[in-house]
């Protein structure tokens, strides 16, 4: 199998693309611009509104992964008065993480330690939260969501911090930060995780040191970054002591996913997926666009899954120079080997992990998290598949998170889990 360097140099010479990373502060609008540092451009070159300061990457990144940039305390729109800092403390971090291309980039993202005492046979658990998808947009970015709406992942935190959980949640390269949101890229979105993990750590005034056992867990993109995380963590950040991952509806194979939801009701996932593609593997998309393609893209950049049905059911052939489909160009290169690459199972976890996925799931199919776990089956992981019978993508979250707890409580206490290898 070649190395994912030498696949990115291959469909470079393919492309005739020049693959020269221009310098933090340099950026030039394209798909050569690195998200998360400062200047960077959008892919489609649209304008991002004014970010807080907090979000704007220094001039220089510190080079060590999972470094704090800054800090500062975390607001809630639904809690103007502070009465959850009685419980919790929330802090916004900004810290170094890594791109597909080992540029270091600056990630922001909010760690939230609970002040009652974790009672449990392990000091307090940290698990580094990945979240579902959010958009393109900065707006989107789930610590600004928490302070200027309502972040709908917060179903997901608050049960995992009243089970006295530590949890640090990544807000993702170029979400929140300048540049493009590399939405469903393996290795970004895996880096973000355990960086954000690394991070948390370093934080003065709580209880989480390294002495913390760590649990990695995520739904739907959440599940794809806490699955990639699982599969990086033994090259990328040995240290973590991780001891498992609670995986919600993974999307492992991208090529099925945009099947089954291209022209949809979550046709605005695919497309966000395409960009995110497209900027994290140098894919100039403008070649394929025709004028109407070029305005969607523009306006997609600008976009948060509560904008999901201002893209529905939608013909994507209207909006490329060969009214082709957007699955239809997903199979053709460039984009066909920027889609592999994002195929997740062809690494091992460094720990064992839960598979939750609904049987019915109407945007990732079962298929994807069920092949997923017979991957890692045939390298020797231990894997938990619970096939769930909430029907639709959203009905299966909340039984996701509940199977995760029960997961984390035997991971944190050096039990076994179920191994569904035998009937996969």
């Amino acid at each position: 199998m070649k190395s994912a360097t030498t696949k990115r140099v291959a469909l470079a010479g393919a492309l005739s693309l020049a693959l020269v990373i221009p310098m933090a502060g340099t950026a030039s609008a394209g798909p050569d611009d690195i998200p998360g540092t400062a200047g960077a451009a959008t892919l489609t070159d649209t304008p991002e509104p004014e970010r807080p300061d907090f979000y704007e990457p220094p001039e220089q990144i510190p080079s060590t992964p999972g470094t704090i940039i800054r800090t500062e305390p975390a607001t809630f729109l639904l809690d103007p008065l502070g009465l959850s800092s009685n419980v919790v403390t929330a802090t916004r971090v900004m810290y170094s993480s890594t791109d597909v291309d080992g540029n270091p980039i600056a990630v922001t993202g909010t760690v939230f330690v609970p002040k009652t005492k974790y009672i449990g046979a392990s000091e307090r658990p940290l698990i580094s939260y990945t979240a579902g998808t959010q958009g393109m947009a900065d707006a989107c970015a789930p610590s600004r969501q928490m302070s200027e709406l309502v972040e709908y992942e917060g179903i997901g935190i608050a049960r995992t911090v009243s089970r006295g959980y530590a949890v640090a949640m990544s807000d993702y390269q170029g979400l929140g930060t300048p540049g493009s949101h590399t939405y469903m890229v393996r290795e970004a979105q895996g880096h973000a995780s355990l960086d954000m993990a690394r991070a948390a750590r370093q934080l003065t005034g709580d209880d989480v040191d390294t002495s913390n056992p760590i649990g990695l867990m995520g739904y739907s993109q959440g599940g794809g970054a806490a699955a990639a995380a699982a599969e990086l963590a033994e090259s990328y950040a040995p240290e973590l002591p991780i001891k498992g991952s609670a995986i919600g509806a993974p999307p492992a194979d991208l090529g099925k996913v945009a099947q089954n939801i291209e022209g949809g009701l979550y046709n605005a996932f695919a497309l966000f997926a395409t960009l995110g593609l497209a900027q994290a593997e140098h894919i100039d998309p403008g070649p394929v666009l025709n004028d109407k393609g070029e305005e969607l893209a523009a306006s997609v950049e600008g976009s948060c899954v509560y904008n999901l049905f201002d893209y529905a059911f939608k013909d994507s052939g209207q909006y490329t120079e060969s009214g082709k489909k957007l699955t239809e160009l997903l199979k053709e290169e460039p984009f066909a080997s920027a889609v592999e690459e994002q195929r997740i199972g062809r690494l091992t976890p460094n720990a064992p992990v839960e598979i939750n996925h609904a049987v019915a799931d109407d945007v990732i199919p079962y298929e994807v998290g069920k092949q997923l776990g017979r991957d890692w089956c045939a390298k020797g992981a231990r894997v938990t598949l619970n096939p769930g019978l909430t029907p639709t993508h959203v009905g299966g979250m909340v039984p996701h998170v509940e199977k995760s707890m029960y997961f984390f409580e035997k991971r944190f206490a050096g039990k076994s889990t179920a191994n569904s290898c035998w009937r996969l």
